[in-house]
């Protein structure tokens, strides 16, 4: 996976009814756009994650 600042991140949900959780990427802290990312939610919550294989990433403009 390769992402880029000010890309979103989508994490699907695990279960049924369960709603994706959408982030944007702040800062990229491994090499060449690897994981892992700080991601700003919604409400303005940062973390730090290495995303699974539940997570798509789409870059602003779909390129």
């Amino acid at each position: 996976m390769r992402a880029q600042t000010g890309d979103r991140m989508i994490t699907h949900g695990r279960t049924v009814g369960e709603p994706d959780r959408v982030t944007r990427i702040v800062e990229i802290l491994g090499e060449n756009g690897a994981p892992p990312y700080r991601v700003r939610d919604e409400r303005g919550h940062e973390t730090v994650v290495s995303p699974g294989p539940d997570t798509v990433v789409e870059h602003p403009g779909g390129g």
